[in-house]
């Protein structure tokens, strides 16, 4: 059974009782948002060291990291130290996106050891194998695909991407209205190729049914792409975005009542005023499924600063009802990020997951922020970085600034706002 049938069957699973005890909430609260399809708990019946992470209303704002290997960067063991660097800076899931070398093999040593949940794009090994045993991607078998995610998920994937929102339908939608930039979509891009030249239907979508019944079978969380997101502020919330949503929604509706946890991606490259109506529209459109955005990024004109970009689009999206934040690093749009990408881009996506969560009364979310100020108020060194979202890098900054048993900070000095108020008030500060 799926964690969604034994929620159903007022069941709840060990899964559920490590959710509720991370987050600080009832178990019965777990439960009612499982079986309400608005919490998901991607937990492949075959990951055997997994960590069960909860993403979705009343929830913490979670984090995924993408990491694998490529045709110019093949080495497996490089993609396993960007695993235990994102998972050391807080991320609560990965995404195996390797396109190079044995990709095989690389999402099993990634599963081997990740204790957080691991997801997939089935699509890109499915064209990047088409092109060795077919001759192209576009002469793909139907039956082909569905081997690929039937192989991933016997590995133990959590969860996995699935463009099947894109339709003649939806590619109507974009051809009628033009964009600057089309499809950036990687995965969309290799199923709208196959549609063309096959004049066929999206088998992900056409065959719906055949995709539930493997992942009930291990119980896999289905993650609905965005083939169509905008690639560019000029692209964005545009008809095409909005057709492929509501395709999305109907595929949330009959994916619950086959007992299959379900969420739903999103964009992508949004202005700022547009994050909030792109949040509200996809939670009515899928009725309350968890939302997984990409960044948004608020700005297309920051290469090597998208960390950043993205942070800012994310805090407003999670704020506004996001659930899952897919990080992005300063190598976006430039090239494959290194472990120290990996990195600066979980820490900015989990300040914006933080500062969503005080926004959203997440519980115990504003607590760290107050500990953290009665700290700062002490003068309390050593607990300022324990409790920083980056304790190796406040480390460093505070040895290298500063004389090490200085009281005060090296700006300030004997300056010190908080010093000379508290020796005025009586409250006196710590010292380091």
């Amino acid at each position: 059974m799926t964690q969604l049938e034994y929620a159903l069957s007022g069941i709840v699973t060990k899964e559920m009782k490590i959710v509720a005890e991370y987050e600080g909430v009832d178990e019965e609260f777990i439960l009612e948002g499982v079986k309400k399809g608005e919490i998901v708990i991607p937990s492949n019946i075959n990951h055997k060291n997994l960590i069960p992470k909860g993403i979705g209303r009343g929830l913490s704002t979670k984090v995924n990291a993408n990491i694998g290997t490529s045709d110019a960067y093949p080495e497996i063991e490089k993609e396993i130290e960007k695993l235990n660097v994102a998972v050391k800076a807080g991320a609560d899931a990965v995404m195996d996106l390797s396109t190079g070398g044995d990709i095989n093999q690389s999402r099993r040593k990634i599963l081997e050891n990740s204790p957080v949940p691991v997801g997939t794009v089935p699509m890109y090994q499915a064209a990047v194998e088409s092109i060795s045993k077919y001759g192209s991607i576009v002469a793909m078998p139907e039956e082909f695909i569905f081997e690929v995610i039937e192989e991933q998920a016997k590995d133990g994937v959590d969860f996995i991407t699935v463009h099947c929102g894109l339709t003649f339908e939806s590619l109507k939608k974009l051809k009628d209205n033009g964009r600057v930039m089309d499809i950036v979509s990687r995965g969309g891009s290799f199923t709208i190729a196959w549609m063309l030249h096959n004049n066929k239907e999206n088998p992900l979508y056409k065959h719906f049914d055949r995709l539930l019944d493997i992942a009930k079978k291990y119980d896999i969380t289905l993650s609905l792409g965005d083939g169509l997101r905008p690639g560019c502020l000029e692209d964005a919330t545009d008809a095409a975005q909005i057709q492929e949503l509501i395709i999305l929604g109907e595929l949330v509706k009959k994916s619950r009542e086959a007992g299959v946890q379900v969420m739903v991606e999103g964009p992508g490259h949004v202005p700022i005023d547009q994050i909030e109506a792109n949040v509200k529209l996809q939670k009515q459109l899928c009725h309350n499924a968890p939302f997984y955005v990409l960044g948004p990024i608020v700005t297309d004109i920051a290469p090597g600063y998208d960390h950043i970009t993205s942070a800012i689009g994310g805090a407003i999206a999670a704020a506004s009802g996001a659930d899952f934040l897919c990080y992005v690093t300063p190598a976006e749009h430039l090239g494959l990020p290194d472990k120290e990408d990996v990195k600066e881009g979980v820490i900015a996506a989990k300040i914006a997951a933080h500062a969503a969560d005080i926004a959203k009364g997440v519980k115990g979310a504003k607590e760290k922020d107050l500990t953290m100020a009665r700290a700062r108020k002490a003068l309390n060194w050593d607990e300022q970085i324990k409790l920083s979202i980056d304790p190796d890098k406040a480390f460093k900054y505070r040895i290298n600034k500063n004389i090490s048993t200085a009281k005060t900070c090296s700006m300030c000095g004997k300056f010190c706002a908080m010093k000379i108020v508290s020796e005025y008030l009586g409250t006196s500060a710590m010292t380091c």
